[in-house]
């Protein structure tokens, strides 16, 4: 599992590396939000962990690009702050979890298992679709002799759509929520997905993702 860790103090950024390291993670480090950004456009993270206040860009504004980048990406932000102001932005951004400093390793380490759980990227995760087997972490979905390796967009719609399986889903609540923004033609490109997503599930009849003309979509489960 990879995992970006942007925090600006060298001493605890090597430190929370080394320690990570050895419970088998990837860390992707950055010295501030611009680089963190970056690295996050370049790589596969799993999950983030950044720090607030960072000299070009901070915390907050390196979540909110995030967000916009990949809806689901977990986020767990560090701070020296103890204010409630801080706490309620960071969830209002969307954050996962929040710590402050000084914590215990083994407690960031607990957190972080805890939400890649939840979160569903966990290791060893599968989720059923009918005679389909889907593997968020390794973005594959598997079934009927088939194995589908999918993009990382792919894969997060299929999953909001099963998290939502049997109830209409609006255009604009699908743009927004996976694509940060409604917009014309990014509709056209999640049409192509949900085209594609369709065409993968096509063996299971017990599935389907039909259009709701004039709304939106639906992923039916049929017993």
């Amino acid at each position: 599992m990879n995992i970006l860790l942007a925090e600006d103090d060298t001493d605890l950024r090597n430190i929370l590396t080394q320690y990570l390291e050895l419970q088998g993670f990837t860390i992707y480090s950055a010295e501030n939000g611009k680089v963190g950004l970056e690295l996050f456009k370049n790589e596969h993270v799993d999950l983030c962990i950044l720090d607030i206040m960072m000299p070009v860009m901070d915390g907050f504004a390196l979540a909110q690009k995030i967000r916009k980048l990949d809806s689901f990406m977990p986020v767990i932000f560090l701070t020296a702050k103890s204010q409630k102001a801080d706490k309620i932005k960071g969830l209002k951004i969307g954050a996962d979890d929040y710590i402050t400093k000084p914590f215990e390793v083994e407690e960031l380490i607990l957190r972080i298992k805890n939400i890649l759980r939840r979160s569903g990227r966990a290791d060893g995760e599968t989720l059923s679709i009918g005679g389909f087997e889907f593997r968020f972490d390794e973005l594959t979905l598997k079934g009927y002799g088939q194995e589908h390796q999918m993009t990382l967009k792919e894969a997060e719609l299929l999953k909001y759509l099963l998290k939502n399986s049997n109830r209409v889903l609006k255009r604009e609540q699908l743009l927004k929520e996976l694509w940060g923004e409604d917009d014309y033609f990014l509709g056209r490109s999640m049409d192509v997905f949900i085209t594609r997503l369709r065409k993968y599930l096509q063996p299971e009849n017990k599935v389907s993702i039909d259009n709701i003309r004039g709304v939106g979509f639906i992923l039916r489960m049929n017993e």
